[in-house]
């Protein structure tokens, strides 16, 4: 279990829930990343200054190449890592234009829910994915 200190970083962080004919909008982390290859809601961190439709938009863009419509907030996830706590707000999204591509990812997929759990995925988008499937 991870001991949550008063002092531990705070990192917010967005994400993108979207649905296509049953299908949710899944993405999967760089080798040289954080969490390298695991599955992950498509998004990244708020930059100083950004709403957090500006970060989606920007993060959606950099990594998937399209432009997205940014709507309502549909779930908040605080979980803590071992040096920091990311603050996870999952907002409904849906491709405004362009052509999916895996610009700043290593992988995209479209995946049914019932599939989840074939995709290892990071501590707080599994959080996330269970709040969203009632499976708290």
């Amino acid at each position: 279990m991870i001991q949550v200190r008063k002092s531990m970083r705070t990192v917010r962080v967005v994400a993108a829930l979207m649905e296509n004919n049953g299908r949710y909008l899944i993405t999967q982390r760089r080798q040289t990343a954080v969490l390298p290859n695991l599955w992950e809601f498509p998004g990244g961190r708020v930059e100083p200054g950004e709403t957090d439709a500006q970060a989606l938009q920007r993060e959606i863009h950099e990594r998937l190449g399209v432009h997205v419509h940014v709507y309502e907030l549909i779930s908040y996830v605080s979980h803590p890592y071992e040096r920091y706590i990311v603050h996870l707000h999952l907002y409904a999204c849906q491709v405004a234009h362009g052509v999916l591509s895996a610009k700043g990812v290593q992988d995209f997929r479209w995946v049914p829910s019932a599939e989840f759990d074939d995709y290892p995925f990071t501590p707080a988008d599994e959080v996330s994915m269970n709040q969203l499937l009632g499976e708290h």
